[in-house]
């Protein structure tokens, strides 16, 4: 049985930090829990922290176990330790519901569910294997559906599930990740459908970043990086720290009436329409 609904929470401040000038927004998390996957890096490694920072516990998965427990050791308080790692492959299924059995049963309940972990390779079609399309299919599909159905029926009323679609799942792909842009338009569908099936108890939403300064697209950036900024009118790289604010959003309660949406977050080098 799902717990009881939670209590209210959501933005509190706004403040501006030093070393990169952006706008940290400030949420309250308190006696929350938080389960995001991919959590050793990039987005998933920032989403941790700003969960953790605002007061909620949080069950990091990542296939580098390792990595993992020292991003939790990282972010964690020495005096009120609330982190959990776990070794977790998206390509097992079996991964999935110990990550949420162990979530479930350090913490006592699950609030908000991040599935930020895929994959990214450089593959024309004409020269791709069937095993590379699969895997990637594997990962970055399979394992959010896997992810999510073990964490549905212990998801608390008025949480909240963040998928991690991609600008590539609104653009069509860009050349060489056809398998990835299909994963992540995939997502941005299984969004929609997950609003209508788990509404109102849960909402479900995504976001969709456009070229994130991350390890991700590292190989992308050692020679594009010029020309994605060229052609972004914020004319930057995004940072997994803002990503990690939006996703925060649509979980607290300032977002209490989006359901649904796949939200984007590339700086304008993509509009949606």
């Amino acid at each position: 049985m799902a717990a009881a609904a939670p209590d209210k929470h959501g933005t509190t401040s706004t403040t501006r930090t030093p070393d990169t000038g952006l706008a940290q927004a400030r949420f309250d998390f308190s006696a929350r829990v938080v389960l995001v996957t991919g959590a050793a890096s990039g987005i998933g490694r920032a989403t941790a922290a700003l969960f953790r920072r605002s007061g909620a516990s949080v069950m990091l998965g990542d296939i580098r176990a390792d990595a993992a427990e020292a991003v939790a050791r990282d972010i964690d308080d020495a005096d009120d330790p609330r982190t959990l790692s776990m070794g977790y492959d998206a390509a097992v299924a079996a991964d999935a519901q110990a990550l949420v059995d162990a979530c479930v049963h350090r913490f006592g309940r699950l609030d908000y569910l991040v599935p930020a972990a895929a994959i990214y390779e450089d593959q024309r079609v004409d020269g791709m294997t069937a095993a590379q399309w699969e895997h990637t299919i594997t990962v970055n599909l399979n394992g959010v559906f896997h992810l999510v159905r073990s964490a549905i029926d212990h998801l608390a009323d008025g949480g909240s599930i963040v998928l991690l679609s991609s600008m590539s799942g609104h653009t069509g792909g860009s050349v060489e990740h056809a398998h990835y842009g299909a994963t992540k338009g995939a997502l941005v569908s299984l969004t929609r459908t997950l609003a209508r099936e788990l509404g109102p108890r849960v909402r479900v939403n995504a976001v969709s970043p456009g070229v994130i300064d991350s390890p991700m697209v590292a190989r992308k950036l050692a020679t594009g990086a010029d020309e994605v900024i060229r052609n972004t009118p914020l004319a930057r790289l995004g940072r997994p720290e803002e990503v990690a604010s939006l996703i925060a959003f649509l979980c607290s309660d300032a977002a209490s009436f989006i359901t649904g949406e796949a939200v984007l977050v590339t700086g304008g080098l993509f509009m949606g329409g």
